[in-house]
């Protein structure tokens, strides 16, 4: 049986980022945004501020997102909420966001704000007190049924699952190749496993990821796999013909519409 943040009779639409080619990524307006249009839930991102406090920014340096340049942990979260972080994204040759007080919010903002909304957490670091303090934030929320957190770091990984082992994580990046491998000879052992899901884009690189053997072999050991970063109408019927179980992408109104079209006719 799924835990209560992947249970559902449908797939799930999850904004990666909020919906990030639609507004500021990893931002209050975007998460207002994806939530706004119908998404079940929303993927972010998240890392430690100099003050050791979970925020939600993807990249470690805050050139590419923001008014400002440097390492995200150089700043206190207080200081991270100050910044621009709607003053890069480019829409129709405008910046739209700039200037409208859009900071780089907290994770414990964001999780009060949304207290229904499906979240997948990545954690962008391998710190044992990352795993920690995101663990803690959850815990305070009162969100743990509600969450998913995932990291490529396994050392990460391994800390959140010590410290709060009845929040649902997902495979690594290592776990997930181990299953991968298995999906490719038919391997029908089992073992049993300390995830539940899997993040993962349908391809790495020039490698093929996800296949429908890849999502047989996920279904078989009683797991589930959501898709990253999908944003064409096509690509998402392919992948839901095939089996997925959600969807992650920049563009939740195209996702949403494409997913409920899909759900009419089968």
């Amino acid at each position: 049986m799924a835990p209560p943040v992947f249970a559902s009779n449908r797939p799930l639409i999850f904004a990666h980022r909020g919906g990030a080619k639609l507004a500021p990524e990893n931002t209050i307006a975007a998460l207002d945004n994806g939530m706004r249009l119908g998404s079940d839930g929303f993927e972010i991102d998240v890392q430690l501020s100099a003050d050791g406090i979970p925020v939600v920014i993807h990249d470690h340096t805050l050139d590419r997102t923001t008014d400002r340049t440097g390492p995200v942990n150089a700043l206190t979260a207080d200081e991270l909420a100050r910044v621009d972080a709607g003053y890069r994204l480019e829409i129709d040759g405008r910046h739209p966001f700039r200037g409208q007080a859009i900071g780089i919010p907290r994770l414990d903002d964001v999780l009060k704000r949304y207290p229904d909304a499906r979240v997948i957490v990545e954690m962008k670091g391998a710190q044992p007190e990352l795993a920690r303090a995101v663990a803690a934030s959850i815990r305070k929320a009162d969100a743990v049924e509600r969450i998913c957190v995932g990291t490529f770091y396994q050392e990460s990984m391994n800390a959140i699952r010590a410290a709060a082992p009845e929040i649902v994580t997902s495979a690594s990046t290592s776990e997930a190749r181990w299953t991968l491998h298995r999906s490719w000879v038919r391997w029908p052992w089992v073992s049993k496993q300390p995830y539940f899901a899997f993040q993962v884009p349908e391809f790495a690189g020039r490698m093929r990821v996800v296949s429908p053997a890849f999502v047989r072999q996920v279904h078989k050991q009683g797991q589930v796999m959501q898709v990253w970063v999908v944003n064409e109408r096509d690509d998402i019927r392919r992948l839901l013909e095939w089996g997925v179980d959600g969807i992650i992408s920049d563009r939740p109104d195209i996702a949403i519409a494409t997913r409920d079209e899909w759900c009419t006719r089968t």
